[in-house]
């Protein structure tokens, strides 16, 4: 060790923390949702599907609550994160999750289309984490985590929409991070790649070629596993990321760097 360093430990989760994390229901929202609930963690999980809220809720235990919220309904969003806050205490942590994505031929992609998917994946993150900011920074301190996607790290076909999205997303945790992390809100992002799903297995086991690309792209040879973003997720919410902001986190095997 050098001298006049100090070693780190790691920080073990002892502080009371709230986080909001958006389409937690199910997916990687559930996964992120499950690692902060297992470290103490209350954790406000929020989508459009009260049944699926409230099976999650079951699985999550009794530091998991839902709220029912349509992230695009921009309107309902103050009232959202004033009643959080005034019910659940301050919000440290902001997960925004949730999305939508749409696989069409880029001449087939209609006007309205292609402006729903912005509203859901773009401007809804930015009116949320605009009213969270805004409690966060009364407290000086906070982190807010985008949800991006290996669409945005290279072209990908048949999903221009999404990729616009994504890469938005991108950008705007870089300008999020200059601007709030002088008054103590840190904002970073994970990309995930290719992680397992039923979803995503049943659509590589259909399609053999498509499936071969993949591994064969992914220098750790397998897809990722839901838990791996919550860990990544759990990781830069955390104390242990104090000095890391506006970064982007591949999660994906080293499918983005492989050639």
């Amino acid at each position: 060790m050098l001298r006049g360093i100090k070693a780190r430990t790691i920080t073990m989760q002892t502080e009371k923390k709230t986080a909001i994390v958006t389409g937690g229901g199910s997916g990687l929202g559930f996964a992120i949702a499950k690692a902060f609930t297992q470290n103490g963690i209350t954790t406000i999980i929020a989508g459009r599907d009260q049944a699926k809220l409230i099976k999650a809720q079951e699985q999550l235990g009794p530091l998991c609550i839902f709220k029912v919220l349509d992230v695009t309904d921009y309107k309902a969003i103050p009232a959202f994160v004033e009643e959080v806050e005034s019910k659940h205490g301050p919000i440290d942590i902001l997960v925004n999750n949730a999305g939508i994505n749409q696989k069409k031929e880029f001449t087939e992609v209609s006007d309205i289309e292609f402006t729903n998917m912005l509203n859901t994946n773009v401007t809804a993150v930015f009116v949320l984490s605009r009213e969270v900011a805004k409690k966060m920074l009364t407290r000086k301190k906070g982190s807010i985590l985008n949800i991006s996607s290996m669409a945005a790290q290279y072209g990908l076909p048949k999903v221009i929409a999404y990729t616009a999205s994504k890469t938005a997303i991108e950008g705007m945790t870089r300008a999020m991070a200059v601007e709030l992390s002088p008054m103590g809100i840190r904002v970073n992002a994970i990309a995930p790649g290719f992680i397992y799903s039923d979803m995503t297995a049943k659509a590589l086991d259909s399609d053999p070629d498509r499936k071969a690309r993949v591994m064969a792209r992914t220098p750790m040879g397998h897809m990722g596993q839901p838990e791996d973003i919550g860990a990544a997720a759990l990781y830069l919410s955390g104390e242990d990321a104090r000095y890391i902001t506006g970064v982007v986190l591949p999660v994906d095997g080293g499918n983005s760097i492989s050639y």
